[in-house]
C-alpha cells in the first residue's frame, strides 16, 4: 500500500471555527486582565487541578475547544499572581495588554532571529538602540535581547572574560591559565556564581566583597582584595557593580568602581536587573546616572520595563568585543551578499543562541505606544509608593524598617514587646504565610543581618496607595493575632 505523504497538517480543518474560538480566547484574556483587582493575589492550585496537570501522555488529540476549557479551569486561575496590584514579592514583572497582543503577533509571524534580511532583526536593533540611548551608552554599542537578567549578565561576563583574560581563552581554554577572578559586593545576585561555574572559572573565581551599612560594595575592601589576588598570582579581569540590589534596592558607587576598574585594567559590568531602568525616572535617575560609565550593562524589560515574561537585555559598549566572544563560522549559516542570508548570524554572533524568538516586538510596541517619559513616570510612581510604605512602617509602633529603602524595596518586620529575636523570626514567618494565603496581598521574604523579615518590592504599574495601606493593615492584623495567641 502506498502512503499519502502529504495528507497531514497542523492548520485547522475549519478556519472559521478556530477564528471564532480565537476571538473568544482574546476576549477572555481581556476580561482576565480587567478583573485582576477583583481576584486574589495568589491561590494555590487545588487537588483536582494538580491531578488534571499530571495526566498521562496524550496519544490521540482532542478538540481545541476542550483543550481551551481545561486551560480556563486548571491553569488560568492559578498563576504566581505577579500581575496583581497587591503583589509585592521578589522583583516580578506584571505585563501589559499591549505586551500580550505583541506576543501573539510575534508568534503569528514566527521569525527566526539569528539575523537574516527581514524586519524582525531591525526591530530588535532599534529596541537595543533606544535603551542604549536612555541608559547613556554610545550609539555604536552592541546588544542582545535574551530571556532575563541571568542570561544577560552571563553574556557580559563571557565578553569580559575574552577581553581581559590576557590570552586567547576561546582557543586555549582555562587549562594551565592563572586563576581568573571577578569581584562584586556581598549583595550581588547569585547569577554570578552560576555564571562562574558555567564559564569554567569555578565558583571560587567570584570574590565576594563586604558591603557597608548602606548595602553597597566597600570600594576600599575591593581594592585590597584585588591587590592581594594579584600578589597571589591570580588574574583579576572583571568588576561587577549592582544598581538596585535584589535584597534592599541599594546601588553601588559605580563612579568609584569605574576608577577602580581603570586602575587595574578590569572590565566594569553593571548588573542593573531592575534598577538600571530607574534612569528613566525624573528623580530616581540620580541614583543610577554613573551606570553609563560601564563597559556593559544587563537589565530586565520584564521588571521595570513592565513587559510580559520573558525579555532581558545586555548592552556592550564595544561591539567588536561582543562579537569576538561569540562569533563562529559555519558554511550552512554563512552570510551571503544578496538574498535572505545577508547578515544571517548578526545576533547569533553576539550570544549563545542560534534559534531566537521575536522578543523585541512587545518592547517596540510598548515604547511606541507610551513613550519613555510615561515609563519613567511609572517607575517614579513605584519609588514614591515604596517611600510611602517605608514611612507607614516608621509610623507604626509594631513595625520596624530593617534596611534603608533608596529605591522600591522595603524590608520590614512586626515587633512585639518582650519577644526575643528567634521568636520574632517565627512570628514574622507566620505573618508572611498568612498574608500570602489570604490572597489580599503578597510580599516575599529575606534575611537582613541574620533576621527574618518581610520584603515588599513595588514594581507594578497597577499598584496604588490603597494597596500599600492594605499590606500594612494585614501585617498589623496578623501580627497582633499571632502575638496575642502566643501571649
Amino acid at each position: 500500500m502506498t502512503r499519502d505523504i502529504s495528507q497531514h497538517t497542523l492548520d485547522p480543518d475549519d478556519w472559521d471555527e478556530t477564528r471564532a474560538l480565537g476571538h473568544r480566547m482574546l476576549d477572555d484574556m481581556f476580561d482576565y486582565l480587567m478583573s485582576l483587582r477583583e481576584r486574589p493575589a495568589w491561590v494555590s492550585p487545588p487537588p483536582q487541578s494538580r491531578a488534571a496537570l499530571d495526566a498521562p501522555t496524550p496519544m490521540e488529540g482532542a478538540q481545541l475547544e476542550d483543550v481551551y476549557q481545561s486551560f480556563k479551569e486548571h491553569i488560568l486561575p492559578y498563576p504566581t499572581g505577579n500581575q496583581h496590584p497587591g503583589f509585592f514579592g521578589w522583583v516580578m514583572g506584571n505585563g501589559t495588554p499591549t505586551g500580550m497582543l505583541a506576543d501573539m503577533l510575534a508568534s503569528g509571524m514566527n521569525p527566526h532571529l539569528a539575523g537574516y534580511d527581514q524586519s524582525a532583526p531591525m526591530v530588535e536593533k532599534q529596541v537595543i538602540s533606544w535603551f542604549a540611548d536612555l541608559l547613556g551608552f554610545p550609539p555604536e554599542s552592541s546588544g542582545l535581547l535574551v530571556s532575563g537578567g541571568t542570561m544577560a549578565n552571563l553574556n557580559a561576563l563571557a565578553v569580559a572574560r575574552c577581553e581581559r583574560a590576557g590570552f586567547d581563552i576561546r582557543r586555549e581554554g582555562l587549562s594551565g591559565a592563572p586563576q581568573l577572578t571577578v569581584y562584586g559586593g556581598a549583595e550581588t545576585h547569585n547569577w554570578i556564581v552560576k555564571a562562574c561555574e558555567l564559564t569554567g572559572l569555578g565558583s571560587k573565581a567570584f570574590r565576594k566583597v563586604p558591603c557597608g551599612d548602606d548595602y553597597a560594595i566597600d570600594v576600599k575592601a575591593c581594592r585590597d582584595m584585588i591587590r592581594s589576588d594579584i600578589e597571589a598570582g591570580c588574574k583579576p579581569f572583571c568588576l561587577i557593580a549592582t544598581v538596585g540590589t535584589v535584597n534592599t534596592g541599594a546601588s553601588d558607587d559605580v563612579a568609584a568602581l569605574r576608577a577602580l576598574a581603570d586602575e587595574f585594567g578590569l572590565w566594569l559590568h553593571v548588573d542593573g536587573a531592575f534598577g538600571a531602568l530607574a534612569a528613566l525616572a525624573p528623580e530616581a535617575r540620580r541614583q543610577v546616572e554613573a551606570q553609563s560609565l560601564a563597559d556593559s550593562i544587563a537589565f530586565d524589560l520584564h521588571k521595570w520595563g513592565y513587559q510580559p515574561y520573558e525579555i532581558g537585555c545586555v548592552i556592550i559598549r564595544d561591539d567588536a568585543a561582543h562579537k569576538g566572544a561569540f562569533a563562529q563560522n559555519a558554511t550552512y549559516i554563512s552570510s551571503m551578499e544578496r538574498g535572505l542570508a545577508v547578515d544571517s548570524t548578526y545576533f547569533a554572533d553576539r550570544g549563545l543562541q542560534l534559534s531566537r524568538g521575536f522578543r523585541a516586538l512587545k518592547a517596540w510596541m510598548l515604547m511606541k505606544e507610551t513613550g519613555a517619559d510615561k515609563l519613567g513616570a511609572l517607575i517614579q510612581q513605584n519609588v514614591d509608593l515604596a517611600h510611602y510604605l517605608a514611612k507607614r512602617v516608621d509610623d507604626e509602633n509594631n513595625l520596624e524598617i530593617m534596611a534603608p529603602a533608596p529605591l522600591n524595596i522595603v524590608c520590614f518586620r512586626y515587633v512585639a514587646p518582650s519577644t526575643d529575636e528567634a521568636a520574632l523570626d517565627a512570628l514574622n514567618r507566620d505573618i508572611l504565610y498568612r498574608i500570602q494565603e489570604s490572597g489580599e496581598a503578597l510580599p516575599s521574604h529575606t534575611m537582613i543581618k541574620g533576621r527574618f523579615c518581610l520584603r515588599a518590592c513595588v514594581a507594578n504599574h497597577r499598584t496604588r496607595k490603597e494597596d500599600i495601606d492594605k499590606l500594612i493593615e494585614l501585617a498589623l492584623r496578623f501580627g497582633r493575632e499571632i502575638a496575642g495567641d502566643r501571649a
